[in-house]
């Protein structure tokens, strides 16, 4: 179970491009500057304080510079990564959550309930996962348990993906307690780490729900007429083919994957109680998954070498993230240097200023999932994106919890269908499903989730959230 999607080298490459333009337009763009007062510890923009000054145009020394000053700039967020990337890789190794998916999975033969309640069940699971910790690559396994179950379940392997992947989408996209997404963006956005988190779990629930009832649908229209399914061709050679003994040989969970699991989840629910009561930041929650991590391993029985390298493998995964956010904090270097993003800021929010904050907020989900087509990663996106959105934010009347919000979902949701996630193109080739199946079957899913999106985007305004 890897801990974040590949990274692939058009995504460096657009954002290095990215870093360039901005260069070059520090040279076209008048510079100028916003008066800034700290508040709360926070550094606020004043509004109609705007003011041109002297112009610092950037050179290719500077670009160069760039990444290694993001580097520097994002070290609190990069080291956070990175440490519960290995923590994540401990939990990996003691193959705890393997375990409790094939009980499960095994259990449904045995019981009339679970087996209705098996898609909502294994959804619920696999969304979890996707809030919690942003499962996303890692559910490419599952593709190799879920495929064969549902067909042996009389469904097709649209639900045998959909069970993991939309499941760990929407998660992912209503996500309440995500290091990955809402951690980067709101350390970024200077506000609390995952604050916010009550209103959060509503947007979850909501999103999963939606998502478990599209699923639930069609897999009921297929179990009353196979011949429906977009994959029914090819399921009637998998049937043929498919050897599904391992799940149904399987002998249970051990007593030592209960442990792991039980202890992982006791600990997030500590770290919960801490973010909401204690106002816990990046070192306490750090401390946290230090503490799961170290219980986590002496419940799997891991070796000293095991849990090292376990360690050292996870935060190996996210080596690419870390760099990602440094690379595209270096174009917030390259502006903030050129003197050019207050200037940027300036004529956003001219432009955005007579929108009521509703429609505003609304507006920064468009420009999310635009950005995400070609920035598929949740932490590349928040870093390239939230420097922007944040102080816009405090000129338009939106708060900065919205606009986590508004990335969330633009960057969330569309990662299901986009052609550019690595996910998405990994999971469709090991079930072989043809992309544009898969988009045709769950475009309206999209749909549907984009006008919640929206709608979701309208409460906290009223609740000043």
């Amino acid at each position: 179970m890897k801990q974040i999607k590949h990274w692939t080298p058009n995504t460096y490459f657009i954002i290095s491009s990215i870093i360039i333009v901005v260069a070059l337009l520090s040279w076209i763009i008048p510079a100028g500057e916003y008066n800034r007062m700290i508040i709360d510890g926070k550094n606020i923009v004043i509004p109609e304080s705007f003011h041109y000054v002297e112009s610092n145009p950037q050179s290719i020394a500077d670009i160069l510079r760039a990444p290694i000053k993001g580097f520097v700039e994002a070290t609190l967020i990069i080291g956070f990564v990175l440490f519960v990337g290995g923590i994540f890789g401990i939990l990996h190794k003691t193959e705890a959550i393997d375990s409790m998916i094939k009980s499960i999975a095994k259990a449904h033969r045995k019981s009339d309930l679970i087996k209705k309640m098996l898609i909502p069940i294994f959804m619920i699971i696999f969304s979890l996962a996707g809030a919690v910790f942003g499962m996303s690559e890692e559910i490419i396994p599952f593709i190799l348990i879920f495929v064969p179950l549902a067909l042996a379940l009389g469904y097709d392997s649209v639900i045998g993906v959909a069970i993991p992947f939309v499941g760990a989408g929407v998660g992912f996209a209503g996500a309440f307690l995500n290091p990955f997404t809402i951690g980067i963006a709101q350390g970024i956005a200077d506000v609390p780490l995952f604050s916010g988190i009550e209103y959060r779990i509503i947007v979850w629930f909501i999103v999963t729900s939606v998502a478990i009832i599209y699923v639930s649908i069609y897999a009921k229209k297929i179990k009353n007429n196979p011949q429906m399914s977009i994959t029914y061709k090819k399921d009637l050679e998998l049937i043929k083919q498919l050897n599904l003994d391992e799940i149904e040989d399987y002998k249970g969970m051990n007593f030592s994957h209960k442990a792991v699991v039980v202890s992982f989840i006791s600990g997030l629910l500590v770290l919960v109680w801490g973010v909401i009561n204690l106002g816990w930041f990046i070192e306490e929650i750090s401390a946290v998954f230090l503490t799961i991590g170290i219980v986590v391993a002496i419940s799997g029985k891991l070796s000293i070498d095991e849990t090292t390298n376990s360690f050292v493998a996870g935060a190996k995964d996210l080596v690419g993230t870390a760099l990602i956010i440094a690379f595209a904090r270096g174009i917030l270097i390259v502006s903030v240097e050129g003197k050019i993003i207050d200037t940027i800021l300036y004529h956003m929010s001219s432009a955005v200023n007579n929108l009521h904050p509703i429609v505003a907020s609304q507006t920064m989900f468009l420009v999310q999932t635009f950005m995400n087509f070609f920035v598929p990663s949740g932490s590349g996106q928040a870093a390239l994106t939230m420097p922007i959105m944040a102080p816009l934010c405090d000129l338009v009347g939106v708060s900065r919890q919205t606009a986590v919000l508004a990335y969330q979902f633009g960057d969330g949701f569309t990662n299901m269908i986009i052609p550019t996630s690595a996910v998405t193109m990994g999971v469709l080739a090991l079930a072989d499903i043809p992309w544009q199946k898969w988009a045709k079957w769950i475009l309206p899913l999209e749909i549907v989730l984009f006008l919640i999106g929206l709608l979701l985007l309208i409460p906290p305004f009223f609740m000043n959230w």
